[in-house]
């Protein structure tokens, strides 16, 4: 029996990954991790044009986004983060991955930082980590103190509520991840020359101390989960999936101009995406 291949004939009819895809289903060719990565590959990119959609009526109706990735490391918040702003006009999309505060911010109200770094009319930013750093990983790693801690879990909702009643939206996703999965990537970093500068001291506790980053993560959602404010988990064991259904759950949020002649479903998979809730099954 002879085995169905592609011919040089048939990639010179090619034109984009979707005559791809048709050809390898017509000729029943077993390239399951190739069609795998093409439907990948589509629905992302259909998925993007919705984005520039999005961002473009959001310039024009002067809307204010911010859209806030929180987790454990290695949970995918940079990975994610690319594919949002990946094709978006930079004028009006912005990333913010502050450092460390510096003696004078130390001094500051602890929001300050944070205030200046909004979106302006128009914009959409996006939130490599955010203010939410006092609510797990500082306290975790013995950053700040108690008193810190507990004043910070009294005013963000406060701070929060101040956002939405002047028009800002704020979309808060926790990026969730099993602890062999966070090791597994770990080990990755590290072998990974291109990679291997993500990998720091902070990481390697991450394992060490997974149970005290959970009681902290678990106090942050019981005090931070508001009706106007709410918190979004996306289980990310699968990174591409994760990046996918993060996208169409930002997409679903907004009314949008054309969003109901869109090319790819928009509607996120409430099994990989849902609002957090006390007894929700989560990765982490």
């Amino acid at each position: 029996m002879e085995i169905p291949k592609l011919t040089n004939e048939d990639f010179n009819k090619i034109k984009n990954n979707k005559e791809l895809l048709a050809i390898i289903a017509d000729k029943k060719i077993s390239f399951s991790k190739v069609k795998k990565e093409l439907r990948y590959e589509n629905e992302l990119r259909d998925l993007q044009v919705e984005l520039v959609k999005l961002q473009n009526w959001v310039a024009k109706n002067n809307k204010r986004v911010a859209v806030i990735f929180e987790g454990r490391d290695a949970a995918g918040k940079g990975g994610n983060i690319r594919r949002f702003m990946e094709h978006l006009n930079p004028r009006s999309s912005r990333l913010v991955a502050l450092n460390k505060p510096t003696e004078i911010e130390r001094g500051q109200w602890y929001f300050q930082r944070y205030i200046k770094e909004l979106p302006d009319l128009g914009e959409i930013v996006f939130f490599d980590r955010s203010w939410y750093n006092r609510a797990v990983v500082e306290p975790v790693m013995d950053f700040c103190s108690d008193v810190q801690y507990k004043k910070f879990l009294q005013q963000v909702p406060e701070f929060e509520h101040m956002l939405y009643e002047d028009g800002i939206i704020v979309i808060k996703f926790w990026l969730s991840i099993t602890k062999e999965e966070q090791l597994k990537r770990f080990e990755a970093r590290k072998d990974n020359p291109l990679k291997r500068w993500k990998f720091s001291p902070v990481d390697k506790k991450g394992q060490e101390l997974w149970s005290k980053y959970s009681y902290y993560k678990r106090e942050m959602f019981t005090n931070t989960h508001t009706t106007y404010c709410p918190w979004t988990i996306i289980k990310t064991n699968n990174k591409k999936t994760a990046r996918l259904e993060a996208i169409r759950h930002v997409l679903s949020k907004f009314d949008y101009d054309d969003k109901d002649v869109a090319s790819e479903n928009i509607k996120p998979d409430p099994n990989i995406v849902m609002r957090y809730y006390r007894s929700v099954i989560q990765n982490d």
